[in-house]
This record gives structure tokens, sequence and C-alpha cells, in this order.
């Protein structure tokens, strides 16, 4: 599939002609917001097979096929070009569809209070197909080992239809904030140990969850090795019980980070012991700070290369958001915080607002600058085709596990897209 970014004065249908596919096809396959109305800037995915590349100073044919996950032979085979001839700046080069590697997608889901609307319903039925792992958020564990269960019907019936595995995702929350008492006594008290173990045994045979996920946040730097200790004895036991475990940790880019959320979380010791972990490698543009990308792919690049001297790439999820923020400037800590929007929403407000959206290429994102109704300026940060599939690049590039979505919910079609082109998603 190739990604195309409109210019003033594109229609649907020139579009279509150029690339030899129809407006019915391309409007279907990205559910375009907008079809009558494209922004400058916008980026729409084309349902043709492979894609192109135009040619830029200091390409090789060598660095496109890198670049795509090919071989010189075959584009040069597909272009009629000679291996030895130089390109053409400029040039227009067709790439072919990439050879698909295999990958694990989890995606997080949260419901709300009166349960899981039909609009999240039919998000989860979306990304279904293109899904190993779907996440309930989440049980939350108790001070006497006991657990608060979310709602969980229909997901059982969802992930079954779509042949997906459910993940049991456990948090130290409590009263909506992560607690680092509550962890402590769980990894210290064994007898509370024992119950919270016991408890999740028996919960995750009745649903068949299929992995035992621990998202425990904001620890004592102290309990540093109490969790790993219980981590050890998680894993001997259900994965005696047919579970594989994972955890999720913090975005850390050394093993001296300073700071709660980082020091109890040691990727070397989660890379020894659990199945895998997911890396949470977003929110460093998040609603109560200043304005910028949510997850730019110098960061991400960053916490991924440090895992991996500490665990094997074979271990390694990459977290992606899928969502952005509209700030309302002039931005002030905590007034006020920004909107989550999602992908289709940010390119409504573009076209409402007659704006044009501009990708910053330093941090592999795209963003909006525009005026509302009542003369407020605002800027969003989102995803789009371009960023997503940065960041499937990256992915593949380290041969990591997968991708695990924070969270499934808000509309972006495009990755769901990309990620059946770019990927086999694995089953269990």
């Amino acid at each position: 599939m190739h990604i195309y970014v409109v210019k003033r004065g594109d229609s649907l249908f020139q579009i279509a002609r150029r690339y030899g596919t129809t407006v019915q096809a391309i409007n279907q396959a990205n559910q375009l917001p907008n079809p009558n109305q494209l922004v400058n800037g916008q980026a729409i995915v084309i349902p043709i097979p492979g894609r192109f590349h135009v040619v830029t100073a200091g390409d090789s044919l060598e660095k496109i096929a890198r670049q795509y996950g090919t071989t010189v032979a075959e584009i040069t085979r597909i272009n009629g070009l000679s291996q030895s001839a130089p390109l053409q700046v400029g040039r227009q080069l067709r790439i072919p569809p990439p050879v698909k590697t295999r990958i694990e997608a989890t995606g997080y889901i949260e419901p709300a209070a009166a349960g899981y609307s039909s609009n999240l319903l039919a998000r989860a039925r979306e990304a279904g197909p293109q899904l190993t792992y779907l996440a309930p958020v989440s049980y939350n564990a108790k001070r006497d080992g006991s657990l608060e269960n979310p709602a969980l019907n229909p997901l059982p019936a969802i992930a079954s239809q779509h042949g997906v595995s459910l993940m049991m995702d456990i948090t130290n929350l409590e009263n909506d904030q992560f607690s680092a008492e509550l962890a402590q006594i769980l990894f210290n008290n064994q007898e509370v140990q024992q119950t919270f173990l016991d408890n999740i045994s028996r919960i995750a045979r009745q649903a068949n969850f299929r992995d035992i996920h621990f998202d425990f946040e904001y620890l004592r730097p102290e309990d540093r090795e109490a969790y790993n200790q219980f981590l050890r004895r998680a894993k001997e036991r259900f994965n005696r019980e047919g579970k594989t475990v994972s955890t999720a940790l913090a975005p850390k880019t050394s093993a001296s980070q300073q700071g709660q959320w980082y020091e109890a979380h040691d990727y070397k010791a989660h890379g020894e012991i659990v199945d895998f972990s997911i890396l949470m490698t977003y929110e460093w543009g998040y609603s109560g700070g200043p304005p910028m990308a949510v997850s730019p792919i110098g960061p991400v690049r960053d916490v991924l290369a440090y895992a991996l001297t500490e665990m094997p790439a074979s271990k390694i999820v990459m977290g992606q958001n899928l969502y952005g923020y509209d700030w309302t400037l002039p931005y002030r800590p905590g007034n006020p915080f920004a909107r989550v929007v999602s992908p289709q929403e940010a390119i409504r407000l573009a076209a409402r607002h007659n704006a044009s959206i501009r990708y910053d290429r330093t941090v592999q994102a795209p963003f909006i600058d525009y005026t509302d109704e009542n003369g407020r300026l605002h800027k969003i940060w989102f995803e789009d085709a371009r960023s997503i599939d940065a960041k499937f690049s990256l992915l593949r590039e380290l041969n990591l596990r997968g991708v695990a979505y924070w969270k499934i919910g808000l509309a972006f079609p495009q990755n769901w897209l990309l990620l059946s082109d770019r990927f086999t998603v694995v089953k269990k």
C-alpha cells in the first residue's frame, strides 16, 4: 500500500486515476472523514500492491531496499533498472510489496463506567483481525489479595470470533491512582501474595486468559528486587498452568534512570524472568504537558535501543498510541488540559478550520495549527499513516516481538490497513 500526501487542489478522483484505483476504494480503505474537502498535507493510504519512492539526494538502491524491507534485485527488476546505473534524483520508483514478518499485536481496551459502548465494541471488532491479544483494562489488585474486576462481556465472544487471545491486565491502581503502598503489600506479605496469585489463577481459568500481564507503576525503588522475586514466583506458577506472563515497563534509557516511575522497573531482570514486556513508548506529549508529539521517533528509538542491551528483541513489544492531543494556546501548566483526539477527528478539525496538516520529519509526526470559532489558537499533535509507518519500520529494523496499542476506542483505520500490509499478526 502506498501513502500519498494531499496537495492543494487535489481531489479523490485525480488521486484515484493517478494510481489506477477508484474513489470508492480509497474512501472505503481510509474511512475518510472529509472525502469532499481534502486537507493540504493529509496522508491517505492508496490500496494498491506495493508503493512508490521518489529518489532524493543521497539515496542508493541499497538504502532504499533496506528502508522498505526488500532487495536491490527486486527494485531493479520491477523498475527495469541497471544495478550499476546512477539513480536520478526525482525519479519515482515502484517498490514491491514487503516480505511480511511475523509479529504479535496487543490492544488494551477500557470500558466506561456503564460498560462497553457500541462504538467501543465496533472498534474492537475492527481491530480483532489484526490482534494477538485483547487486554481489558483492568483487574485492580486489593490489599487483601482480591481483585476488582472490569467489565468483560461481550469481549470473550469478539475475541473468539477473530482468533484473539485474552490478556489479563493487572494493576496496582487504587482510587484511580497507582499505589506504591498497595504494591509493597503484594510483593512483601507472603500470605497476601499467595491469596493474590490464587485469585489470579482462578479468574484466568474461568475467563480463559492466555497471558497474565502485570502493569505495576510508581513503585518504591526499594521494592525493585521484591517485584523481581514476585515475578519469578508468578512466572513459575502461571507457565505451569499453561499461561504466559508479561509486564508493562516505563520508557527507560538507562539502568540508573532516576524517578519513582523508573527505578523499580528492572529491564534486565524482566528480560530474564517474563515471557515478554510491553514498553510504554508514548506520552512524551501528554494532556498536562506542553504541545509536542506523543511518541516522537527519536525518544522511542532511544528506549528500544536501551532495552535491547538488557533483553532479547524477541521479548520486546513497542507501545504505540492510537490518539493525539489538541492543546489550547498559550500553554499554561494544568490549565487547560489538552483534549484527546483521534486521527480522524484531527483531520475533521483541519478541514473545518481550513488549516493545513504539516509533518515534522525530525519527530516523524503530523501537527495542525488552527484558530477556533472563539479566536483561540490551537495545536494538535496526532498520528497518521506516515508516523505509524515510521514506527513499523523501526519495529521491523530492530526485529522486535511486536506492538501494543494504548488503546482501542478511537478511530484510526489507516493503522490497521498498514499493519495488515506490513506484517502477519500471530494468532495464539
